[in-house]
Protein backbone atom coordinates (compact mmCIF):
# COMPACT_ATOMS: atom_id res chain seq x y z
CA UNK A 1 0.00 0.00 0.00
CA UNK A 2 1.35 3.26 -0.99
CA UNK A 3 0.72 6.64 0.71
CA UNK A 4 1.85 10.74 0.67
CA UNK A 5 1.72 13.12 3.26
CA UNK A 6 0.51 16.60 2.72
CA UNK A 7 1.10 19.22 5.43
CA UNK A 8 -0.82 22.39 4.57
CA UNK A 9 0.81 25.21 6.20
CA UNK A 10 1.73 28.55 4.99
CA UNK A 11 4.15 29.04 7.97
CA UNK A 12 5.90 25.47 6.82
CA UNK A 13 5.41 26.27 3.29
CA UNK A 14 7.11 29.77 4.29
CA UNK A 15 10.03 27.84 6.11
CA UNK A 16 8.30 29.65 9.55
CA UNK A 17 8.14 26.51 11.25
CA UNK A 18 9.49 23.23 10.67
CA UNK A 19 6.92 20.60 9.98
CA UNK A 20 6.23 18.51 12.55
CA UNK A 21 2.76 16.92 11.60
CA UNK A 22 3.73 15.53 8.09
CA UNK A 23 6.44 13.59 9.70
CA UNK A 24 4.54 12.20 12.53
CA UNK A 25 2.28 10.90 10.34
CA UNK A 26 4.55 9.18 7.58
CA UNK A 27 5.59 7.91 11.00
CA UNK A 28 2.73 6.45 11.62
CA UNK A 29 1.49 5.27 8.09
CA UNK A 30 5.05 3.45 8.17
CA UNK A 31 4.27 1.23 11.29
CA UNK A 32 1.20 0.56 9.59
CA UNK A 33 2.95 -0.70 6.69
CA UNK A 34 2.02 1.78 4.38
CA UNK A 35 4.99 2.78 1.86
CA UNK A 36 5.25 6.46 2.17
CA UNK A 37 6.35 7.65 -1.11
CA UNK A 38 6.21 11.48 -1.04
CA UNK A 39 6.29 13.94 1.73
CA UNK A 40 5.32 17.61 0.71
CA UNK A 41 4.42 20.86 2.11
CA UNK A 42 2.13 23.52 0.33
CA UNK A 43 0.22 26.80 1.90
CA UNK A 44 -3.41 27.29 2.58
CA UNK A 45 -3.89 28.48 -0.36
CA UNK A 46 -6.87 26.19 -2.05
CA UNK A 47 -5.62 26.29 -5.93
CA UNK A 48 -2.27 24.49 -4.29
CA UNK A 49 -3.87 21.89 -2.35
CA UNK A 50 -6.13 21.05 -5.07
CA UNK A 51 -3.06 20.70 -7.75
CA UNK A 52 -1.20 18.71 -4.99
CA UNK A 53 -3.97 15.85 -4.34
CA UNK A 54 -4.52 15.56 -8.20
CA UNK A 55 -0.68 15.23 -8.46
CA UNK A 56 -0.35 12.63 -5.72
CA UNK A 57 -3.36 10.64 -6.06
CA UNK A 58 -1.57 9.56 -9.80
CA UNK A 59 1.35 8.53 -7.29
CA UNK A 60 -0.54 7.15 -4.57
CA UNK A 61 -3.30 4.78 -3.41
CA UNK A 62 -3.71 6.79 -0.13
CA UNK A 63 -2.84 10.97 0.04
CA UNK A 64 -3.29 12.38 3.66
CA UNK A 65 -3.53 15.64 4.14
CA UNK A 66 -2.26 17.10 7.96
CA UNK A 67 -3.09 20.93 8.57
CA UNK A 68 -6.31 22.79 7.45
CA UNK A 69 -9.41 21.52 8.82
CA UNK A 70 -10.33 23.89 11.19
CA UNK A 71 -12.52 27.18 11.16
CA UNK A 72 -9.99 29.78 10.49
CA UNK A 73 -10.48 31.61 7.75
CA UNK A 74 -7.72 30.20 5.75
CA UNK A 75 -8.53 26.43 6.81
CA UNK A 76 -9.52 25.00 2.98
CA UNK A 77 -8.54 22.01 3.15
CA UNK A 78 -11.68 20.38 3.05
CA UNK A 79 -12.97 22.66 0.56
CA UNK A 80 -10.04 21.82 -1.76
CA UNK A 81 -10.40 17.98 -0.91
CA UNK A 82 -14.57 18.27 -1.87
CA UNK A 83 -13.47 19.84 -5.45
CA UNK A 84 -11.54 17.16 -6.24
CA UNK A 85 -13.07 13.97 -5.15
CA UNK A 86 -15.65 12.02 -7.29
CA UNK A 87 -17.02 11.12 -4.25
CA UNK A 88 -17.33 11.86 -0.26
CA UNK A 89 -16.59 8.70 2.43
CA UNK A 90 -18.20 10.95 5.31
CA UNK A 91 -17.97 7.25 7.33
CA UNK A 92 -14.25 7.99 8.09
CA UNK A 93 -14.70 11.43 8.91
CA UNK A 94 -17.32 10.98 11.14
CA UNK A 95 -15.52 8.11 13.01
CA UNK A 96 -12.15 10.62 13.49
CA UNK A 97 -14.23 13.33 14.88
CA UNK A 98 -15.96 10.47 17.09
CA UNK A 99 -12.84 9.41 18.31
CA UNK A 100 -11.47 12.36 18.90
CA UNK A 101 -14.57 14.13 21.22
CA UNK A 102 -13.24 11.48 23.86
CA UNK A 103 -10.09 13.20 24.53
CA UNK A 104 -11.41 17.05 23.54
CA UNK A 105 -14.19 18.53 22.72
CA UNK A 106 -12.16 20.90 20.38
CA UNK A 107 -12.52 17.99 18.06
CA UNK A 108 -15.63 18.82 17.05
CA UNK A 109 -14.50 21.91 15.45
CA UNK A 110 -12.51 19.96 12.98
CA UNK A 111 -14.45 20.02 8.99
CA UNK A 112 -11.75 17.06 8.16
CA UNK A 113 -13.26 15.20 4.57
CA UNK A 114 -12.59 12.03 3.22
CA UNK A 115 -13.00 11.10 -0.42
CA UNK A 116 -12.14 9.31 -3.53
CA UNK A 117 -9.83 10.53 -6.27
CA UNK A 118 -9.34 7.68 -9.47
CA UNK A 119 -8.22 4.49 -7.04
CA UNK A 120 -7.22 6.78 -4.53
CA UNK A 121 -8.77 7.46 -0.56
CA UNK A 122 -8.13 11.32 0.09
CA UNK A 123 -8.08 11.52 4.13
CA UNK A 124 -7.43 15.05 5.82
CA UNK A 125 -6.17 15.08 9.28
CA UNK A 126 -5.62 17.60 11.78
CA UNK A 127 -2.52 20.17 12.21
CA UNK A 128 -1.42 18.85 15.47
CA UNK A 129 0.95 16.36 15.05
CA UNK A 130 -0.93 14.50 18.15
CA UNK A 131 -3.91 15.43 16.92
CA UNK A 132 -3.12 14.23 13.64
CA UNK A 133 -1.59 10.96 14.70
CA UNK A 134 -4.64 10.05 16.90
CA UNK A 135 -7.43 10.97 13.98
CA UNK A 136 -5.39 8.11 11.66
CA UNK A 137 -4.95 5.61 14.41
CA UNK A 138 -8.93 5.58 14.55
CA UNK A 139 -9.62 5.20 11.00
CA UNK A 140 -5.81 3.14 10.33
CA UNK A 141 -7.57 -0.35 10.46
CA UNK A 142 -10.47 0.55 7.35
CA UNK A 143 -7.30 1.78 5.30
CA UNK A 144 -6.73 -1.36 3.74
CA UNK A 145 -10.28 -2.72 3.38
CA UNK A 146 -10.97 0.43 1.75
CA UNK A 147 -8.16 0.45 -1.26
CA UNK A 148 -8.42 -2.73 -1.86
CA UNK A 149 -12.46 -2.18 -3.09
CA UNK A 150 -11.28 1.13 -4.68
CA UNK A 151 -8.83 -1.20 -6.59
CA UNK A 152 -11.65 -3.27 -7.48
CA UNK A 153 -11.58 -6.06 -5.05
CA UNK A 154 -15.22 -6.43 -3.73
CA UNK A 155 -15.51 -10.15 -2.87
CA UNK A 156 -15.54 -10.62 0.65
CA UNK A 157 -15.00 -13.55 2.51
CA UNK A 158 -17.50 -14.93 5.03
CA UNK A 159 -17.09 -13.09 8.34
CA UNK A 160 -19.20 -14.11 11.32
CA UNK A 161 -19.65 -11.25 13.68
Amino acid sequence: MTAAVLTVSDSCARGERVDASGPAVAQALRSARFEVTVQRVVPDDQPAIEAALRELSSHAQLVVTTGGTGIAPRDVTPEATRAVSERLVEGLAERMRSEGMKKTPFAALSRATCGILGQSLLLNLPGSPAAAVESLAAVIELLPHALELLRGKTEHAFRSR
